[in-house]
């Protein structure tokens, strides 16, 4: 027999080597393509954000002159906030967006369920609890998550650490913050929302709910869950940014508005005082009632945070805040309705009192620090 029988000639590894080459060449035009319109759109981004307070000031002038009001009265000042912060906020959630995307292509469902299968408690709510930072989540997919990670073998305190991270620790929340309040306000932020989750996910580990699952839950066979895998290449990874922008900020941007104009009217019309004792560092009650504000409340990150900006001016404390902001973004009632279909009554109130105890905790701590 041949000893080169079976294996491929030399003329053939040629052709396969060529074929390879060739599949690649227009494939790095179309990603130097890509890069040079974001660069373009990025810079085109910076030149009218750079310029946003001067032209929202000559605007609103514009305004009053226009139409008689005083630029110094609660009504002007509300139209001020209102002008400038709409626009600088919905340019940094689509920066924002469509940079998490790319990042989150990375990251998809299917890879972090593959990364969290099989880990230990104590490091899997670590994991866990930094994975849901950078990986895709609202409530619409809580189900789908939910079941994939279970029926291959996530711990269920580790689920709900992810569960909990991801829509409150996310990247859009933090680099707002980063760009309404600074670094310090952001990494507060961060590192609360890290701490809840990791603890709450810990904690339910430590009681042993399983068996509060649905029972159809372990009919599922693992892996049977279909969980997107995501792009495969920086042409792809770029559309699904852009993509992630048209449909989260096509979702949410009327949230945002909705949002920025509460947070104008606080700004225009709440008297200073009033938030400070209302929602201040004196009155105890003021984290719990916040929090029970909260949970009803259906908004995001990107649409509470104009509040938040709002009623820090206006005196209210920042533990207080903080709390508020937590249980609309981690306990918000449409998300429990959804995983009321995969958890039985008695696993959903355990999870609820046990974030919320951790969010009244931050609420108290902050306020007593600082």
């Amino acid at each position: 027999m041949n000893s080169f029988e079976g294996r491929p000639c030399c003329c053939e590894s040629a052709d396969q080597s060529t074929a390879i080459e060739s599949a690649d060449q227009p494939a790095r035009p179309a990603t130097a393509k890509y890069v040079l319109v974001v660069a373009a759109l990025v810079a085109v981004w910076w030149l009218i954000y750079s310029h946003l307070h001067a032209f929202a000031e000559w605007f609103t002038h514009l305004l009053s002159h226009l139409t008689g009001f005083s630029y110094e009265s609660h009504l002007g000042r509300a139209i001020a906030f209102f002008i400038f912060d709409t626009p600088k906020v919905l340019m940094l959630l689509t920066l924002v967006v469509f940079a998490v995307g790319i990042v989150r292509s990375f990251f998809t469902p299917e890879r972090t369920r593959s990364i969290l299968a099989g880990k230990r408690e104590s490091a899997g709510n670590v994991l866990a609890a930094l994975l849901g930072t950078v990986t895709p989540f609202c409530s619409c997919s809580a189900v789908p998550l939910f079941l994939g990670f279970v029926t291959t073998g996530v711990p269920l305190g580790v689920t709900f650490s992810f569960l909990i991270s991801a829509p409150m620790v996310n990247e859009i929340a933090l680099v707002l913050l980063y760009g309404l309040f600074g670094w310090r306000v952001a990494a507060i932020y961060m590192a609360t929302g890290l701490f809840i989750a990791i603890v709450a996910g810990w904690v339910i580990g430590r009681l042993k709910m399983e068996r509060h699952l649905e029972e159809w839950v372990y009919q599922i066979q693992a892996g049977k869950v279909d969980l997107d895998d995501g792009p495969k290449n920086w042409v792809e990874r770029i559309q699904y940014g852009f993509q992630a922008v048209r449909e989260i900020v096509g979702r949410v941007w009327l949230f945002v508005m909705a949002g920025i104009a509460v947070g104008a009217a606080i700004h225009g019309y709440v008297p200073e005082g009033l938030m400070a004792s209302f929602m201040g560092k004196s009155a105890w009650w003021s984290v719990p009632l916040s929090v029970l504000i909260g949970i009803p409340m259906y908004s995001n990150a990107a649409g509470i945070i104009p509040i938040v900006q709002a009623l820090l001016e206006k005196g209210a404390a920042l533990g207080t805040v903080l709390a508020f902001m937590m249980s609309v973004i981690a306990l918000s009632l449409p998300e429990m309705i959804i995983l009321r279909k995969v958890l039985k009554p008695r696993l959903i109130v355990t999870f609820i009192g046990v974030v919320g105890l951790g969010i009244l905790l931050v609420g108290y701590v902050f306020n007593y620090l600082m």
